[in-house]
């Protein structure tokens, strides 16, 4: 049988099954989401749309329901209830309510909605617009409720845009663990009307080695904790223990042992202040340490760690609504373990390894849950040694980010670039990836990106499953623009359904061995091949066997692909050679070979001096008909007559040339342009031009100002 969970991904609910050899690709969640657009409504469903800025672009599945005053949206109760979380939005600046009706009968409870949360703006950020527009709310209902039943949503005194209800089961309080210490003991306030800061360190000092108890209710702590170590500290579970705290812990350095569990820690974090620490941790909890069972909410960051976090392990925990990143893994991460979690409407990179200072080492990301980030990638890996990312389920990227993120960005120094072998495992990623508006083009649902510095690690990508991206599948970039190469990547075994322009997007130098992709829904052609500059290199695709449904190339690199997009009709009368990728045997000061491809019959590439035969490649990207070349010189006077001799090869693989024209004296002449046309053998095709010249009678070196390839004689 295969093994299953349900999660909220499209329009009602998605079942992600695997086969039992393979585990599911996310974590096992103690509720069951139902989309807001699948219920019954008296409002309007929004969406889709993937236009940055927009309700229905951060929603999940795309779509969302709004609901003015006195509208309602109604569920069928997946599975058995007694507590239910909204996931919302209202106008900025407005307040108002939740209605909760059970079968058609009103509760007395109502869920609080609120704008104080969304609609945060981080100019510095480049490409940036006000962003994070929902916010979540919980209720425990006071009754059981069971599949089937009719719970409705009922907007009062605002306009309500419902995303997604979470139905959940929760468990009653648990019971203070023999030998603890709890908070109230030390004065600690569960109305949350005192300050609880002072009974919360006065419990950590007298349980060290031992047991914080905090007890069910709401705490509240003005300032953060420091000096915790060797020392657990344990709640009654998410919802009946809750501090109310924007910054927990803050220690540079612990010695660890340090174990967190089973409370809620939610914060009053409105606006991205990256200078101020308003983190669940910041810093180092130490080596051995755990974080399991928490509700994290309205932080900029749940943890950003630094220094010693050795081994540390951060499993089963939720966290919402965080202004920046979920958890960031600041450098000297060494066998960190990161599973099992949920991530929702974080404000940047949901989960990320930054290999600042020192490199992430033999850490993971695995079975987490990550959807709705709103300004970067589900899970971003910025260098580090011998990382792995593996089944994870992330869904609805917004603007600046990809599904995945395997890249060199580095962003302040000393950064300490990918290395070793990079995992990407079984991972599943549904609506991933967004239009940059900083690159004025899209980003691939999983991205690999050599920013900075070349990718020399071996970046392993297996069991890949990809659906309805709504640009490329997988995309390589060199995203600061200055085309390092991308190489030594292996896809291997991958499922990709309905993307919306290309299967590989290549942007940049490099190569990858694909073997066993299968796509099905393709939106425009198989293969975007254009690396960024023009002449920096080829990108290089292998067909390691197995693939299918990918096989066209997107003709015109002037042009991107758009959604749904058919690859345009090829111009006939376009020059296959201009702006392609060309090397050489050898050039002279600034005649580098790109100058015979780059449109300017002014600039010449020429070769070495007196050192015949010497020869110019050009990779025109894909298997061509060739019928014609127009070779030419600068068309100045000063230019003086002159023969070339020429031999024309052609490759399909660039590696296996054969003799298209036999060594032919070719005349340049001002008088006539300094231009002559090789007509080609009917039939001719190849991906590799390569032009051998083995005499030139008016200089010691072969000279091309443009070689030009027509599809037609």
């Amino acid at each position: 049988m295969p093994t299953a969970m349900t999660v909220a991904l499209a329009a009602g609910l998605l079942t992600a099954t695997a086969p039992t050899a393979r585990a599911a690709a996310g974590a096992t969640l103690p509720f069951t989401s139902v989309e807001a657009e699948s219920a019954t409504t008296t409002g309007t469903k929004i969406g889709p749309d993937h236009t940055q800025g927009t309700l229905a672009s951060e929603a999940s599945g795309r779509q969302a329901v709004r609901l003015n005053s006195g509208q309602r949206v109604e569920f069928t109760a997946p599975r058995a209830a007694n507590a239910l979380n909204v996931a919302y939005s209202v106008p900025d600046g407005q307040s108002g309510s939740l209605n909760v009706y059970v079968n058609g009968t009103k509760l007395a409870k109502t869920v609080a909605v609120t704008s104080k949360y969304s609609y945060v703006d981080t100019g510095w950020i480049a490409g940036a617009r006000t962003h994070h527009f929902y916010d979540n709310a919980r209720l425990l209902l006071g009754q059981n409720v069971q599949a089937g039943d009719k719970v409705a949503l009922e907007a009062t005194n605002a306009q309500v845009t419902v995303d997604v209800a979470d139905f959940e089961q929760v468990a009653g309080a648990a019971s203070q663990p023999a030998g603890s210490v709890s908070v109230t003991s030390k004065g600690a306030d569960p109305s949350g009307q005192g300050d609880s800061t002072q009974a919360f360190r006065d419990a950590i000092a007298s349980a060290r080695g031992g047991v914080v108890w905090i007890p069910p209710g709401e705490y509240r702590l003005t300032s953060s904790l420091s000096g915790v170590q060797n020392v657990t500290l344990q709640g009654a579970g998410g919802w009946h223990s809750v501090v109310r705290s924007s910054r927990f812990i803050d220690q540079s350095s612990s010695s660890g042992g340090v174990h967190i569990k089973d409370f809620a820690v939610i914060g009053e974090v409105t606006e991205r202040v990256d200078s101020n620490p308003d983190n669940f941790v910041n810093g180092a909890l130490g080596p051995n340490s755990s974080v399991s069972g928490m509700w994290l909410q309205h932080l900029k960051v749940g943890l950003w760690l630094m220094g010693n976090n050795d081994n540390l392990v951060v499993e089963n925990s939720r966290f919402l609504d965080m202004t920046a990143d979920g958890l960031n893994l600041n450098g000297n991460a060494r066998g960190v373990k990161v599973r099992g979690n949920f991530l929702r409407n974080q404000g940047d990179d949901a989960l990320a390894m930054w290999s600042l200072n020192a490199p992430d080492v033999n850490s993971s990301f695995e079975n987490n849950t990550i959807t709705q980030p709103n300004l970067a990638n589900g899970i971003a890996i910025y260098g580090g040694t011998d990382i792995t990312v593996r089944n994870n389920l992330i869904s609805d990227t917004n603007a600046l980010g990809s599904g995945i993120a395997i890249s060199n960005q580095k962003f302040m120094d000393p950064f300490h670039p990918l290395s070793g072998t990079i995992t990407v495992d079984g991972n599943t990623l549904v609506r991933t990836g967004a239009m940059n508006p900083n690159w004025n083009h899209p980003m691939g649902a999983l991205r690999v990106d050599s920013y900075d510095s070349a990718i020399e690690a071996q970046v392993k990508i297996t069991n890949t499953t990809i659906t309805d991206s709504p640009y490329s599948a997988f995309e390589f970039v060199s995203g600061g623009g200055r085309g390092l190469a991308a190489r030594n990547v292996t896809v291997d075994g991958a499922t990709v359904r309905n993307t919306g322009t290309v299967v590989v997007q290549a942007e940049t130098q490099g190569a990858a061995t694909f073997r066993n992709v299968t796509a099905t829904g393709v939106g425009a052609a198989g293969i975007y091949n254009c690396p960024y500059p023009a002449n920096s290199g080829p990108f290089t695709l292998t067909d390691g066997g197995g693939n299918s449904g990918w096989s066209s190339t997107w003709s015109d690199c002037s042009t991107w692909p758009q959604p749904g997009q058919s690859n345009p009709d090829p111009d006939p009368a376009r020059n296959l050679a201009k702006g392609r990728p060309a090397t050489a045997t050898g050039f002279q000061d600034v005649y580098t070979p790109g100058k015979a491809v780059d449109g300017d019959a002014n600039s010449y590439w020429e070769s070495g001096n007196n050192a015949f035969p010497q020869s110019l490649t050009i990779d025109l990207g894909s298997s061509e008909a060739v019928r014609r070349l127009v070779l030419k010189l600068p068309p100045s006077s000063a230019w003086g007559a002159r023969t070339q001799t020429v031999t024309v090869l052609g490759s399909t693989d660039g590696s296996n040339f054969s003799t298209v024209v036999g060594a032919t004296g070719y005349r340049f002449d001002p008088a006539t342009g300094n231009t002559v046309t090789v007509a080609l053998p009917g039939g001719t095709a190849l991906r590799h031009l390569r032009l051998s010249v083995s005499a030139n009678t008016g200089w010691p070196a072969a000279q091309f100002s443009e070689v030009e390839a027509y599809p037609t004689s």
